[in-house]
């Protein structure tokens, strides 16, 4: 009996599905507290608003939203703002990060001159050059995707720079005798060991990629899911910024998913933890 209440495989999802309502439900029932309603917004309301973005009618939005939904506009069109500076962040700073920390493990002397510059940037906080970006590129969707690529494109450099340096020395010579050039060690040796540390790092990528984007869109910007965030802000409209913080995080995971869904397919080589402890 016990087998089936405690966490397992096979009811796993129920326990995940039991622990948000659980947080929803005490959400919930503390926002029937007017004080904390105008903190922590209300479930119920955060739902219509949400539904209100994408299902037009229904819902009881007269109801539900008397002042007239205010800063409702086109979800679909500041969605696909959003989604579109994250997509192209996320593939340019992938491939920026992968490319820049293969060359710099690859090549000792130039990661040594470099390393201290390298650190320099990374230390810096990012978020002060927004404006720099939207004096060079404008308030278009390339300032926030400028802003969002120097999130991801260091955590993937790292991750690539030291999944290359964790080659073991045995495998490389053991390759070079084989009468392994560069170029094939790079294919056969380096890549497959930089894939599992350069696939851990995209999960990390993908939210900051959001993170970039929005905190761009916060900044200064006409569109975007970021935007509409700072517009109900202005009013203090708390449901609407929560539903915002919901669908970014909905659209967060979805893209986190096909990121897991690529990394499973990639990396079918891998023996998971399961079939290494029976093996």
């Amino acid at each position: 009996m016990w087998r089936h209440i405690k966490p397992s495989e096979s009811n796993l999802r129920v326990w995940q599905l039991g622990l948000l309502l659980l947080i929803v439900g005490a959400w919930h029932l503390a926002s029937r507290d007017q004080q904390v309603a105008f903190f922590m917004g209300e479930p119920v309301l955060v739902a219509g608003r949400v539904w209100s973005w994408f299902m037009p009618f229904g819902f009881g939005e007269s109801r539900l939203f008397p002042d007239g939904l205010p800063g409702r506009a086109d979800i679909y069109l500041h969605l696909g703002t959003t989604l579109l500076e994250t997509v192209l962040a996320f593939g340019i700073g992938t491939v920026l990060g992968l490319a820049c920390g293969l060359w710099l493990a690859l090549a000792p002397t130039a990661g040594a001159i470099l390393d201290p510059y390298i650190k320099a940037a990374n230390s810096m906080p990012r978020v002060i050059l927004a404006p720099i970006f939207a004096l060079w590129f404008g308030l278009g969707i390339w300032s926030k995707v400028a802003l969002a690529i120097t999130l991801v494109f260091f955590i993937v450099f790292f991750n690539v720079y030291q999944g290359v340096r964790e080659v073991s020395p045995v495998i490389l010579n053991n390759a070079r005798m084989l009468g392994a050039n560069q170029r094939q060690l790079l294919r056969t040796v380096y890549l497959p060991s930089a894939t599992s540390w350069v696939f851990s790092s995209l999960h990390t990528s993908v939210g900051l990629a959001f993170v970039g984007a929005v905190v761009g869109e916060y900044l200064g910007s006409a569109r975007g899911v970021g935007y509409l965030i700072l517009q109900a802000e202005g009013t203090f409209d708390v449901n609407t910024v929560f539903a915002g913080i919901v669908v970014l995080t909905a659209f967060a995971l979805v893209l986190d998913g096909i990121v897991g869904k690529v990394e499973k397919r990639l990396m079918k080589w891998q023996p998971r933890s399961g079939q290494t402890e029976k093996l």
